[in-house]
């Protein structure tokens, strides 16, 4: 997996006029319109990657002790793998031969690379850069390995509003009520009705 993502960013990387790179996946759906996006992440000066120290079996519990020096345990982290980083951080990952090759090595299941090595190398090179959350809204409250995947009868208006308006995050330094910009996962049956509300609740 971040075999292909970093092979992903190096491409995009060969067009200089890429300044924010962002992944996502084929369930996810924008909850603003392109422009309201573009300016949002243009005009961020950090870049959105999760990153948190988890002491129990999925967190610290899948550090191998091989890692070390290079990473400790108590740099390890765990994240998203859905992120949004600067042109900046895309080159340090693509041209990352110290970190890389230790995931590869002592990261193997139940231990997933890209659950870890960005939140992990990221956070201890290169931590004042990150706002350290991600954009991308998923719903984890009906328990198990997987985040929800939304169907047809979960689209409404109350439940699109409902992801939009957050109020506990902060934006260059200052609160806000712009959380997240997209959200997963919705299954291909959600398509007729988000497009029905798109332009009423999402103004797209």
């Amino acid at each position: 997996m971040c075999d292909a993502e970093r092979r992903l960013l190096a491409n995009a990387l060969l067009d200089y006029a890429n300044e924010r790179f962002i992944l996502l996946s084929e369930t996810c759906i924008p909850l603003y319109p392109f422009p309201f996006v573009y300016n949002h992440l243009v005009l961020s000066r950090s870049s959105f990657v999760s990153a948190f120290d988890d002491p129990g079996p999925y967190g610290r519990g899948r550090y191998n002790p091989q890692m070390e020096p290079v990473v400790s345990k108590e740099e390890w982290r765990k994240g998203s793998q859905w992120f949004e980083v600067s042109r900046q951080l895309a080159i340090y990952i693509v041209s990352d031969t110290l970190y890389y090759p230790k995931f590869k090595d002592f990261c193997r299941p139940a231990c997933y690379v890209d659950e870890h090595y960005l939140p992990t190398m990221l956070s201890k090179e290169l931590g004042s850069k990150l706002a350290n959350r991600s954009i991308t809204w998923v719903d984890w409250s009906r328990g198990g390995p997987h985040p929800a995947m939304f169907g047809k009868g979960d689209i409404t208006e109350s439940f699109l509003t409902k992801i939009r308006e957050r109020e506990d995050c902060l934006y260059n330094g200052h609160a806000g009520s712009i959380c997240f910009l997209f959200a997963r996962k919705f299954s291909p049956s959600t398509l007729e009705p988000l497009l029905q509300r798109a332009s009423e609740v999402l103004g797209i």
